[in-house]
């Protein structure tokens, strides 16, 4: 049976592939956004949601990654970059390859964080936003 919040090695993490964690990743900052917006504001959901499509896209996760990059450990900046540079089936319609590929690796490394169980990291990430 499957749990929720159920955590995997970092060993098992590293070898998923970053488009993967960047799947699980794009999910984790989704419910953030979301949830904090839902938390700290009294907007309709059709606002609400476009809000959280601004901050979610890729254009807006390029922008953010300025802000949090610096804090990367050297163990997640590697999962970025593979992230960044992995070979993906889609391309954004409103974002650069460049904003593109940088959401990716932004998404890959806030996935591995999730599938290992480090939430309180990803909490103290989004914090310095």
């Amino acid at each position: 049976m499957f749990d929720l919040l159920t955590t995997i090695t970092e060993k098992e993490a590293r070898i998923l592939s970053p488009v993967t964690l960047a799947f699980v990743g794009d999910a984790v900052y989704s419910l953030y956004v979301r949830e904090r917006l839902v938390l700290t504001t009294d907007f309709n959901t059709g606002t609400l949601q476009k809000l959280t499509s601004v901050e979610v896209s890729a254009h807006g996760q390029s922008e953010l990654l300025e802000k949090i990059q610096p804090l990367f450990t050297e163990e997640e900046n590697d999962i970025f970059k593979r992230g960044r540079n992995a070979k993906k089936s889609t391309r954004s319609k409103s974002a650069s390859v460049a904003e593109y590929n940088r959401s990716t690796g932004f998404e890959a490394v806030l996935g591995y964080l999730y599938l290992t169980g480090q939430y309180q990291r990803i909490s103290r990430l989004l914090e310095a936003l």
